[in-house]
């Protein structure tokens, strides 16, 4: 590792106590239990102490005031549903009992002396309880009925707004059945479109939850049970409590168990705590905290070593894994930001449509006699044209296209607006074990013959790195593969193919010693073991005799395991080839320690090697070692190094979190591991790169109280910590700029998401284990890891990365900010055409005119060349390179925005503040009252002034856009289409004025009209004919132009850029084929009402309108950038942006040097 990646020397005083006790030279002081999950009172300490001290993992207690005055918000309906979750919580005490009391409870015979000879329950009693326990499974989540699933999508209000646009197609046919004859199939397609939109969403889910299913694992489990007295294998299912099972190495634990009897049992527990480092599990126990007793297996939990047998006490929903899934099932999800502003923008539209429809029925009204039919039919025809039908169905599409797209980068979207929250989140809280790293213990430095060596080849330095033929290190590597108990689960693949069986540590000493040795697979043959004393709990170290031949003998002593314990059986320390060796000294004390605390210091595994070169005249070759005589040594061994190892982090998180923090995403690190290991991991990956407080004390020479929160910028915060929390602390928290929780349980990680969503953040959540389940579930977007993720991590989350590798989250950033871009550009281009839809009917009315578009044209432009042309905006690639992910999140979090936010809830809720007691109260109201506080608000000043506050928030339909496409670009196409129409009719010979005359007098422009100035009734209905479709046209051709003006955001609307989408000519050219099918095919102009005569030199009109359209955006353009500059991320300073290979300047320079002159 490069000492410039590690943390400052000093900072971090030991390993952690989760890189196993046997490590530490000086252990942490104990701490009380972690509550990863809450237990019955009786079981809890009464209260959590807070840790202190300088290890820099503390807080201090800001002043009452937070930065955000107002606290968290939370309904009555929640905080009702959040008391009876935590009713739920399950009782377990057996940990605390005696074995056989234990059996008594459950009725069962156990054997403590002979275990495997355990009766255990009766056939006959396991049936009986199984009727009363059920089958030990998770009740699976309930599912909706497909048709309610459709029914979902089908009730969105885009989807309604368009069937009460259909319905009132209807009504018009009610009123005036002849002339408004068409409007059958125009209301037809209107429904239709709707029930089409809301399928494509329907089918997309389906389709994303029956890829999920293939995912999960649906094969039964299968488990040892002692019934009878007979142990057979028999379906985890039939476990009822009471039944006696037995585990070894490689089984699951189908049950929670109490362990009556042991042998070198470790549990994999990270899946439920986050703890890397595997658990030993022994028959006695003395911690309180079930989650920490020594005595207890979980249902789901892997045996990575040894045996056990146990008496199951808990099944299925009734296990700890059970809690954790109905956390999960308890929590409902926000509405997604761009769900929300979805139906917003329909609000708009649907407040827009009914005002002007209101608006010019009161105008036609009189206008036309006081004709209610036709002003009725008028004010319903101008609401149906303020309706962008083909809207919703290009909004599911273009999020369509981008899943599509996601899934071929390995990331699964099961709900296709997860797309664009992943671009919207503010911040991202992440799980270290499984999903920053590997949970694979690697070697990664070894200290030998005074020597310290990187163990990888793939650095820079080669000097520095562990080759076998250097000094000591042929010794380390045949300790590691000899004196093991882990071994590979094959040995017809490849080494690297391989799986290993046993403990994390010592299969990381493995993989590491079959790299280096090319004999690894002959070595066990070659020097054979004849003795063994396993690792365990009091001497904390592993012993192995070996008949490896030597110049004085036949057998060699091999030893590791906790560097303190084996240091103090040394006497000898190793210097060079053959076993040369010389007698310990302080110079070799002190560098001993100073290596021990570089190692442990970056959260590595510290562990220690010794061996002993047997004398063959007290060991000779037929010697017989026991151990009930103890007749093999006990000390005077010859101390041969230390190696360390790490989990490290995977390839590609820290330029992934890099990128993430440099786009402005807040990336929060939410582990059930150690403080220290998280902080060091968190150092190397751009997590952490800041000082902590107890950093600034050190370096100011402070007392911790003295350094102010303003001072530092980063913090640790322990899981005892969290519980006793205040509402200022949390917000002091989250204003800080690097978070990590450690020690935290699933409780923790749901009231982490609850609080950040509670200031207005948007939080992505990303998890693999069954803990951080209910935090996925309750996140704006929960995103699980497929391989190594769970099965209820699975069902919990919204996105599924299919190759576990994290730095698919910052491409899904990406992909769901340039989605959200893209989706405005094309929302701003739909919806630009309105204007030159709505005007013409206002004028047929009002003017009035002949009607420039007819109902028919009008849904032929939305869901005809529209759609193809909108949908072009899907593959738009980013303006720039990195700009996407240099802007701030859309919906920046800030003490303005947060207060905002909350004041918002406490009106959305309907409680109020108390800013004497600075409490959130409930007001005492009845429905009615409430119903009625509600209606007066929406006619207050400060409802309306906080509703229109800024927050400098961009969002999907905003005033800039409304303006640009209903008032700007909107009466520039109007004026281009009007001008297009008329110049039509003028080369035929009806100028402006005689179109007002003839419409007002009402008796031309059919096919039998009377003559107009000479002008028959055909021609008179073939001149309209024509001047409709040129309206038409025009509309398409400047909606051509207007389509490369949308596109530019930062750059002008002309130039590389607008030629980088391919996709947009094949859509032009399609929905140009279209328009031309429509106008100029013979027999289709009586469908349409248009005429195959309209001629081509007509085009130029609305081309030349397209022109200054171009114009008008650029100069838009460069006025809005000169008036209001892009502001982009601030750079991070001491981000590494380079690969997370293992490098590492080595310390062996200074203590050869030292060593030198000390010897001098």
């Amino acid at each position: 590792m490069d000492e410039k990646l590690a943390a400052p020397e000093g900072q971090l005083e030991g390993p952690s106590e989760d890189q196993h006790e046997a490590v530490t030279q000086n252990p942490a002081p104990p701490t009380t239990a972690d509550h990863r999950i809450q237990f019955a009172p009786g079981v809890r300490p009464s209260a959590p102490r807070r840790p202190t001290g300088d290890d820099g993992i503390s807080i201090s207690r800001p002043a009452r005031h937070s930065v955000v005055s107002i606290p968290q918000v939370i309904s009555e309906k929640e905080r009702e549903r959040r008391e009876r979750a935590e009713s739920k919580n399950v009782d377990i005490d057996e940990h605390l009992m005696m074995h056989q009391d234990v059996a008594e409870r459950y009725k069962t015979r156990i054997n403590l002396d002979k275990p495997a000879d355990s009766h255990g329950l009766a056939g006959e009693q396991a049936a009986q309880l199984l009727q009363e326990h059920g089958l030990n499974v998770l009740t699976p989540p309930k599912k909706r009925h497909p048709f309610l699933k459709f029914l979902d999508c089908l009730r969105s209000l885009f989807n309604l707004l368009l069937i009460l646009a259909g319905i009132l197609e209807y009504i018009l046919l009610g009123i005036d059945f002849k002339n408004n004859f068409q409007n059958t199939y125009l209301g037809a397609i209107l429904i239709a479109v709707a029930h089409l939109n809301a399928f494509i969403e329907f089918y997309q889910q389906q389709k994303s939850q029956a890829l999920l299913e293939s995912f999960l694992n649906m094969i039964p489990a299968k488990c040892m049970c002692l019934r009878d007295g007979k142990l057979s294998q028999m379906d985890a299912s039939q476990l009822v409590p009471g039944d006696v099972v037995f585990v070894r190495m490689g089984d699951k634990t189908p049950a929670d168990i109490l362990v009556f009897s042991a042998s070198d049992c470790k549990v994999d527990n990270s899946s439920l705590t986050g703890e890397s480092e595997p658990q030993e599990r022994l028959k006695d126990n003395d911690m309180q905290n079930p989650l920490e007793a020594t005595n207890l297996m979980f249902n789901s939990t892997l045996v990575v070593s040894g045996e056990a047998y146990g008496i199951v006490v808990r099944t299925g929903d009734n296990t700890v894994l059970g809690q954790i899934a109905h956390l999960t099932a308890g929590e409902e999800k926000r509405q997604s930001p761009l769900a929300h502003e979805i139906d917003n923008f329909v609000k708009i539209i649907a407040t827009i449509a009914i005002a002007t429809a209101l608006i010019f029925f009161g105008i036609a009204f009189p206008v036309n006699n006081n004709n209610t039919s036709l002003a009725l039919n008028f004010a319903i025809g101008i609401f149906v044209a303020w309706v962008p039908e083909g809207l919703p169905a290009t909004v599911t599409m273009l999020l369509t296209i981008a899943a599509k797209r996601m899934a071929s980068q390995n990331v699964l979207v099961k709900d296709l607006q997860g797309v664009e929250t992943l671009g919207a989140i503010t911040l991202l809280a992440t799980d270290k074990t499984g999903t920053l790293t590997r949970n694979q213990m690697a070697v990664a430095n070894i200290w030998t013959c005074n020597e310290l060596y990187q163990a990888s080849a793939s650095v820079i330095a080669e000097k520095n790195v562990a080759m076998p033929e250097k000094p000591g290190v042929l010794d380390i590597l045949h300790i590691s593969a000899l004196c093991s108990r882990a071994k590979f689960d094959r040995t017809d693949v490849p080494i690297k193919d391989r799986e290993i069986l046993g403990d994390a540590t010592e299969a990381g000493l493995i993989r590491y010693a079959a790299d280096q040795l090319s004999d690894y697979e002959s070595l066990a043959e070659k020097y054979p073991k004849i003795f063994e004393l396993p690792f365990n709990s009091d001497t904390k170290w592993h012993m192995s005799i070996h008949k490896k031949p030597h110049a004085n003998g036949t057998f060699t002593l091999f030893i590791k395991g906790a560097p303190e314990r084996v240091w103090k059986l040394c006497n000898r320390i190793l210097t060079g080839q053959a076993g040369a060796s010389t007698p310990l000294t302080d110079f070799h004390k002190t560098a001993y320690d100073e290596t021990y605390e570089h190692m442990a210091s970056r959260g590595h595994r510290v562990l220690g090697f010794a061996e002993l070169l047997l004398p063959g005249d007290q060991y000779p070759e037929d010697f017989v070692f026991d151990k009930k005589t103890k007749n093999y040594p006990l000390g005077n061994f010859v101390f041969v190094g230390l190696a360390s190892l790490q989990d490290p982090p995977k390839h590609g998180v820290r330029e992934a979190i890099g990128r993430c923090r440099a786009a402005g995403v807040k990336v929060v690190m939410v582990t059930g591991d150690h403080p220290l290991t998280a902080e060091a991991i968190g150092r190397k990956i751009n997590l952490m790169l800041g000082e902590t407080r107890a950093m600034v004390a050190k370096r100011t020479g402070r007392r911790i109280e003295d350094v102010g929160e303003s001072d530092y910028s980063a913090v640790v915060i322990h899981g005892e910590q969290i519980d006793s929390l205040t509402d200022a602390e949390w917000d002091q928290i989250f204003w800080k700029d690097e978070i990590i929780f450690a020690r935290t349980s699933p409780k923790h990680k749901l009231e982490i998401v609850r609080r950040a969503q509670s200031m207005g953040h948007i939080v992505g959540v990303t998890g693999d284990g069954v803990n951080d389940s209910p935090a996925l579930k309750k996140a704006d977007l929960g995103i699980a890891m497929n391989k190594s993720g769970s099965d209820v991590s699975k069902e919990a989350a919204s996105m599924i990365l299919l190759d576990d590798n994290f730095a698919s989250t910052v491409r899904g950033i990406e992909e769901g900010r340039l989605i959200f871009v893209n989706l405005k550009k094309s929302i701003k281009y739909t919806i630009s055409h309105s204007t030159p839809e709505v005007i013409p009917n206002l004028l047929y009315v009002i003017a009035p005119i002949p009607l420039p578009l007819s109902a028919i044209l009008i849904l032929v432009i939305d869901l005809g060349f529209e759609l193809f042309a909108a949908l072009s905006f899907a593959w738009d690639p980013p303006e720039t390179k990195d700009g996407l992910m240099k802007l701030p999140p859309r919906k920046p979090v800030t003490p303005k925005t947060a207060t905002i936010f909350r004041r918002r809830a406490l009106r959305r809720t309907g409680t109020r503040f108390d800013e004497e007691s600075g409490t959130i109260v409930p007001k005492d109201q009845t429905r009615l009252q409430r119903l009625s506080d509600r209606t007066r608000q929406l006619f207050s000043r400060e409802y309306w002034a906080d509703k229109f506050e800024p927050t400098g928030a961009e969002v999907l339909v905003d005033g800039p856009l409304l303006s640009w496409a209903y008032l700007e670009i909107g009466l520039i196409e109007t004026v281009g289409a009007l001008t297009s129409y008329f110049v039509v009719m003028q080369r035929r010979g009806i100028s402006p004025y005689d179109a007002h005359a003839m419409q007002r007098a009402g008796i031309y422009w059919t096919s039998d009209s009377p003559a107009y100035n000479g002008i028959d009734g055909p021609t008179q209905f073939d001149i309209l004919a024509e001047a409709q479709s040129m309206y038409y046209w025009a509309i398409m051709t400047m909606q051509m132009f207007n389509l490369f003006a949308c596109k530019a955001r930062l750059t002008l609307p002309f130039g590389r850029y607008m030629f980088a989408n391919r996709a947009t000519f094949y859509c032009i050219a399609a929905g140009a084929a279209l328009a031309a099918f429509i106008v100029y095919t013979p027999g289709v102009e009586y469908v349409f009402g248009t005429t195959r005569n309209l001629l081509p030199l007509y085009w130029l009109v609305p081309m030349a309108f397209g022109c200054v359209l171009i114009v008008y955006a650029a100069l838009r353009m460069v006025i809005g950038r000169r008036a209001k500059p892009i502001r982009w991320n601030p750079e991070i300073q001491g981000l590494q942006m380079f690969p997370t290979i293992r490098t590492f300047r080595t310390m062996s320079s200074r203590r050869s040097s030292t060593g030198e002159r000390n010897t001098n």
